[in-house]
């Protein structure tokens, strides 16, 4: 459905561009809005890199473990379905480090393996199990410590600080997260209590 949208609007601007006169500005935008995504791709994967290096270093000296011991508990209690030597356990955790560090990309596959895990745990059922949509909610709201792309993006357009931004993210993904778990919980109790 997305594509479609996507689809629309790119002929839609296109015909629209094309009754109107202004196809030449369409045609200098579309060349200057490539060269700067390559541009701006270029300087995240610099960035991108150090910080997968960096959790790469930290995991192979047993940081990422203290930190996924030291969250287990809460851990645990937002996803109480799921066993603690279960893999889906695992994933969660790590998927769950990597955003406080602001890694999507390295989160991504991290959450994919941990909703794998989760529909095994459900019977391989179509439905999501409570544990599925309370992940899912985390996910989306994803609590971050240092903001990693946004800071990379800063920096590409010459920010005079690029960091500036940690504070703001910081106390946004804390209110997004408790939101995110209230509303999680709102839900699963009302629908509890229905059924």
């Amino acid at each position: 459905m997305v594509n479609l949208i996507w689809v629309f609007m790119t002929v839609f601007g296109v015909v629209f561009a094309i009754f109107n006169g202004t196809m030449n500005e369409v045609n200098e935008a579309v060349f200057s809005g490539a060269k700067e995504a390559v541009t701006l791709c270029i300087g995240l994967i610099s960035i991108l890199v150090f910080w997968l290096g960096m959790m790469r270093i930290a995991e192979d000296a047993g940081m990422l473990k203290i930190l996924a011991k030291l969250f287990r508990p809460l851990v645990k209690r937002l996803f109480p379905e799921i066993p603690n030597d279960h893999p889906a356990m695992g994933y969660i955790l790590s998927n769950m480090m990597a955003n406080m560090f602001g890694l999507g990309n390295a989160a991504t596959p991290l959450g994919i393996k941990a909703m794998e895990e989760m529909r095994k745990l459900n019977g391989g059922s179509n439905e999501a199990s409570r544990s599925m949509i309370t992940f899912l909610a985390i996910n989306t709201s994803s609590l971050t410590l240092i903001p990693t792309t946004v800071i990379a993006i800063r920096m590409n357009y010459n920010s005079a600080n690029p960091t500036d931004i940690v504070g703001t993210t910081l106390v946004a993904t804390i209110c997004s997260t408790i939101g995110a778990i209230l509303i999680d919980r709102f839900f699963y109790y009302r629908r509890s209590r229905k059924g």
